[in-house]
């Protein structure tokens, strides 16, 4: 019996040496765990400082995008207005021009071009009887020979207006602008002079000669500002250039139309002109 109290005992001593190894095991590898536990904690801190500092930068990049943005749409609002302001103060000036010229005697040959002023022939001389041969008492009364010729003529006066929209229709536009260059000639002072040079204008763009229609189109609109066909004169003009790709202008002036005549038939096709831009 004691023989065999003894064979106990250097079991017991094994299995006490073998926990304790067991828990020096488990020791170690808790505390690898907590190093790496806390390595993990300082990388995520580390990440979520990153990714804080990267929603930072994001949210600071968004708001200087938007404040070019605003700044974008204040220079455009400010462009438009500054653009409109120049067509009224180039009206204004060609409106000055125009009332100078009529004081001075200046014509203009329908083109905005300003003509001499016309120089009237010395009166004849008198006769020693008293009576020139030119005097008008010596005339005979009556309605004078230009006067019957102006009045016989089918192609004087609005009869070369019309004569030259016949020959718009028939596709002649060569021929359609020497009636209108020649009412515009021949007719200085009408108030049909801006129609006429506003068809001379559409003779142009009919032809998809839009680089001369937009010359001829802004004659009407700087230099008779009051005609009724200064909105088609604006709306066409746009059109001209969008034909020739130049869009800034060409919204320019569908803005002009929108603006200056909101009532007239050109503002609403502008208007829809401006929302397909």
């Amino acid at each position: 019996m004691k023989t065999r109290r003894f064979l106990f005992i250097p079991v017991i001593l094994l299995s006490a040496c073998a926990s304790q190894n067991d828990m020096s095991y488990v020791q170690g590898e808790v505390s690898q765990l907590k190093q790496e536990s806390q390595v993990i904690k300082q990388q995520s801190a580390g990440s979520y400082s990153e990714i804080t500092q990267y929603r930072e930068e994001v949210a600071s990049l968004r708001g200087t995008v938007d404040q070019l943005q605003y700044d974008y749409r204040a220079s455009m609002k400010r462009l438009d207005m500054e653009d409109s302001l120049l067509v009224r103060k180039t009206n204004d000036f060609e409106s000055r021009i125009a009332r100078i010229e009529q004081y001075l005697g200046i014509e203009s040959d329908g083109t905005g071009k300003s003509l001499p002023p016309r120089v009237m022939p010395p009166p004849p001389a008198s006769s020693t009887s008293g009576s020139a041969p030119g005097n008008a008492a010596d005339q005979p009364k009556g309605p004078s020979s230009g006067a019957m010729q102006g009045a016989n003529s089918p192609a004087t006066g609005e009869a070369l207006i019309n004569e030259g929209l016949i020959k718009m229709k028939k596709l002649d536009f060569a021929g359609a602008r020497d009636n209108f260059t020649a009412f515009m000639t021949g007719n200085p002072k009408s108030p049909k002079v801006a129609d006429a040079q506003f068809y001379l204008a559409e003779t142009y763009y009919n032809e998809k000669w839009y680089e001369k229609a937009i010359l001829e189109y802004q004659v009407v609109i700087a230099r008779y500002t009051k005609s009724l066909k200064r909105p088609a004169a604006l709306y066409k003009q746009g059109l001209s250039f969008t034909r020739i790709g130049d869009e800034a202008n060409a919204k320019a002036r569908f803005k002009d139309v929108v603006n200056l005549y909101p009532q007239s038939p050109e503002a609403k096709l502008a208007q829809k002109s401006l929302e397909k831009k």
